[in-house]
Order: C-alpha cells, then structure tokens, then sequence
C-alpha cells in the first residue's frame, strides 16, 4: 500500500486560498488514482475531487467548480489540492485517498488508502 501525509490546512477567512500537499510514500504514486474528500462536524465523508494516474483527468464535485483545483507530480509523490474563494462551508478535515478504479462517479469505496486528514476551517 501507499502512506499518505496531508499538510497545508489551516485558518483562512473567507475569500481566501490554501493549497493542501499529500505526500506519498511506499509505492509508486502513478500507480494510483488520487483523490480529496473533506468531512465537516456532524456530516458525512464527501467527495471533492480526484485525479487519474497521469494527472490529464480530474473529477469534481458540484459545490467547488471554479474554485479548487486537483494536480500532482508522480516524480515528487505529491498531490496537491488548490482551494480558492474559500467559503465557511468548505470548513472541514480533509483527506488525501488513493485508489485504482477511475470512473465518472467516484465514492471513499474506492479509495483503499487514506491519511490522517487536514483541518481547513474558513473563518466568515
């Protein structure tokens, strides 16, 4: 399996940006499809958006088009999450995942490895 390490969360007011970094380690990361979820309090994990193995297809949810954006870099083990025009509601932890199936709706199930999560909370 493939480690995961999140960085980059934090607090940020509304409006603002944050890039989140997942570092992988153990195999090959263009072995996999990468994908973010995000869990606020009280809700279930949700889809954000994923990445297939070379990085030219991404998948998004509804609620961030136009304002995040998915990329990696196979060479330096990392997936990255850019988030603009962050809101309150974009208040979560979120969570790299890598997986091996690639389809137009992408759910946790198909994601096997997880890391710990990163705190984004956006202040209003």
């Amino acid at each position: 399996q493939v480690q995961l390490v999140e960085s980059g969360g934090g607090l940020v007011q509304t409006g603002g940006s944050l890039r989140l970094s997942c570092a992988a380690s153990g195999r090959t990361l263009s072995n996999y499809v990468m994908g973010w979820f995000r869990q606020a309090p009280g809700k279930e994990r949700e889809f954000v958006m994923a990445i297939n193995w070379s990085g030219i297809s991404t998948y998004y949810a509804g609620s961030v088009k136009g304002r995040f954006t998915i990329s990696r870099d196979n060479a330096k083990r990392t997936v990255y999450l850019q988030m603009n025009s962050l809101k309150p509601e974009d208040t979560a932890v979120y969570y790299c995942a890598a997986g091996t199936l690639w389809r137009a709706t992408m759910s946790s199930s198909d994601f096997g490895s997880w890391g710990q999560g990163t705190q984004v909370t956006v202040s209003s």
